[in-house]
């Protein structure tokens, strides 16, 4: 089998295959081709276990919502009779496909070939359950998870007639600069609020329970490096490998594993402050808004080390401008909120629960409280 990766052999596909073929038989038509949406390939990280379902020659093609009425029947009808059985080694077709081709309004796919015909409009509802002209508003990124949006902004685009779908991901590249800084400060109230546990558990004899915390914490620690590097994060299972590929993971890496290895929960405890005053420091070398001094000190009369979270959390959020997110509580966005799968894999779902969340008038009495 073919040792190419997944991204290339869908650019040399289009560019080989599908591409001269929709000019022979649909000239002139304008369309956009990627490869966006799902699949390890988007992202780099196939390798061979990832050829076992939904990998292949394949490639989207965007048109017109009246092009896609006039052509999209047709096109994947052709080209089942047009495709060649193999390309580069590797066979065409999606018969390993755990879910079925796409098959609605504004997306049609077809088992038989990698080739799928979609509409902006419909990739946008299918992945973030936006509108053409959304987001709209600063709030309404808040209910986004990050891997639907990693979904549509990885991958490639191999051409595009009109630019539309490159503005698209370069509209959806990364948040608004309040949005941004409102997750950073959620994130530091997610250390703050569990930093103290590890050797609290572990005082008291729970070895285990500190271990846990301390792994959900080193997971705060890599959320933090994500956002500050203004990378999205991807979902669990390539959570790792994309952390180790971001420009301050060679410095935190090897702290958070001696975090995570600790034998007892004082050197686990130690490890992980070294690390909340690493990103810290991180934040500040990457110039991100907020006048902080970070510190390592005792939890307030325990005898547990911790970082002055809070302090750090409400620098950066007093530099948040638009004063309807200034004034949120400190609860997060979807990511930070849920790692549930139903919910982050069901876009508009995600959005009424996040809306219904911070419409929620005990958000604001539990954080006066």
């Amino acid at each position: 089998m073919s040792a190419i990766q997944g991204l290339e052999l869908s650019r040399r596909f289009y560019a080989e295959i599908a591409a001269p073929w929709l000019t022979r038989t649909f000239p002139g038509l304008r369309h956009a081709a990627a490869l966006i949406g799902s699949g390890s390939e988007l992202l780099g990280f196939d390798d061979e276990m990832s050829r076992d379902h939904d990998w292949g020659p394949r490639v989207l093609i965007f048109v017109s919502e009246a092009d896609f009425a006039a052509h999209a029947a047709q096109i994947m009808a052709g080209f089942a009779a047009a495709a060649p059985a193999e390309f580069l080694g590797v066979r065409v077709g999606m018969t390993n496909r755990p879910q079925v081709s796409p098959h609605g309004l504004g997306a049609l796919g077809e088992d038989r070939h990698g080739l799928e015909v979609w509409t902006i409009a419909a990739t946008l509802a299918h992945w973030a359950a936006l509108g053409p002209d959304e987001p709209q508003g600063n709030m309404a990124w808040l209910g986004l998870a990050e891997q639907r949006l990693l979904a549509l902004t990885a991958g490639a685009v191999f051409h595009d007639d009109d630019g539309r779908l490159t503005a698209l991901r370069e509209r959806l590249a990364w948040f608004p600069r309040d949005v941004w800084l409102y997750k950073l400060a959620c994130q530091w109230r997610c250390i703050a609020e569990e930093q103290a546990f590890v050797g609290r558990a572990g005082m008291a004899g729970d070895d285990l329970g500190s271990r846990v915390i301390a792994a959900r914490l080193a997971r705060d620690v890599m959320r933090m490096a994500f956002l500050i590097e203004r990378r999205y994060a991807p979902y669990p299972k390539w959570f790792g490998t994309a952390f180790a590929r971001l420009p301050c993971a060679s410095a935190l890496s090897p702290i958070l594993d001696r975090a995570l290895a600790a034998s007892d929960w004082t050197l686990r405890e130690v490890a992980l402050a070294e690390a909340y005053l690493a990103v810290a420091r991180l934040h500040q070398a990457r110039g991100v808004p907020g006048a902080f001094e970070p510190r390592l000190g005792p939890y307030y009369e325990r005898p547990f080390t911790v970082i002055n979270a809070d302090e750090i959390m409400a620098a950066i959020r007093a530099e948040i401008t638009d004063p309807a997110l200034r004034a949120l509580p400190v609860i997060g966005s979807l990511d930070q909120v849920t790692d549930s799968t139903p919910v982050v894999e069901a876009p508009a779902r995600a959005r009424r629960a996040m809306a219904a969340l911070f419409d929620d008038g005990e958000a604001g009495a539990v954080e006066d409280a």
